[in-house]
Order: structure tokens, then C-alpha cells, then sequence
């Protein structure tokens, strides 16, 4: 299982960016698919996720109404929308899977990404 992000960079406050993660091989509907990021000394914090089979989203209340997860089953990509953007959502955003639900938003998955750099200036 390998996880490709892509789609960070710098943007201004109140900006957009758009983040997205390729998945290799296949991906069974009990998957589960999630967004975690971490800020310069600060621990992992668990973004989104969403359930890959039927498509159930779920956020942090950091991020709730400003990013949306979404994701492309026939192209095995998943997205994270994200408007609004704040200086505190500066941090490298990783994607992550797993099939355990507890495990994507306790930012304990089993496979992650390489990460990719968000940087909201003030």
C-alpha cells in the first residue's frame, strides 16, 4: 500500500488549497481513508476521514465547515477541500488508510503518506 499526497504550498489567510492522495492497489469498501497534520512542535491531529465504500465523512471540529474530504473510488484518489484557510491550519498534512475508523481519527492508521507541506500566512 503506498499513499501519494500531493497539492500543498503557501497561501494567504482566507485562502483555498486543494490536497490529494493516489492510492496504490486495491482499496476494499471497508477502507478507510484520512487526513492528519502536524504543526511544528506540536503532536499529530487528526483532520478527516472518510469511509470508503459508502462515502460517510467525518471532521474535526477545527476544521468542520471549512474542509471537506472527498474522494474518487474509479481513480482511488481522496481530496481535502480546504477554504477558509487559517495560520493555525499551517502544519504538514498527511493522508493515511486503514480499516479501523478508531485508528484514522486517533492518527494511529497503519499506512501514511510522505506528507505534504501547508503554509498559511498572516
Amino acid at each position: 500500500v503506498q499513499l501519494q499526497a500531493s497539492g500543498g504550498g503557501l497561501v494567504q489567510a482566507g485562502g483555498s488549497l486543494r490536497l490529494s492522495c493516489a492510492a496504490s492497489g486495491r482499496i476494499y469498501s471497508s477502507a478507510v481513508m484520512g487526513w492528519v497534520r502536524q504543526a511544528p512542535g506540536k503532536e499529530r491531529e487528526w483532520v478527516a476521514a472518510i469511509r470508503w465504500g459508502v462515502g460517510s465523512t467525518y471532521y474535526a471540529d477545527s476544521v468542520k465547515g471549512r474542509f471537506t474530504i472527498s474522494r474518487v473510488t474509479a481513480e482511488n484518489t481522496v481530496s481535502l477541500q480546504m477554504n477558509s484557510l487559517k495560520p493555525e491550519d499551517t502544519a504538514i498534512y498527511y493522508c493515511t488508510r486503514d480499516v479501523d475508523w478508531h485508528k484514522v481519527v486517533a492518527a494511529k492508521a497503519d499506512y501514511w503518506g510522505q506528507g505534504t507541506q501547508v503554509t498559511v500566512s498572516s
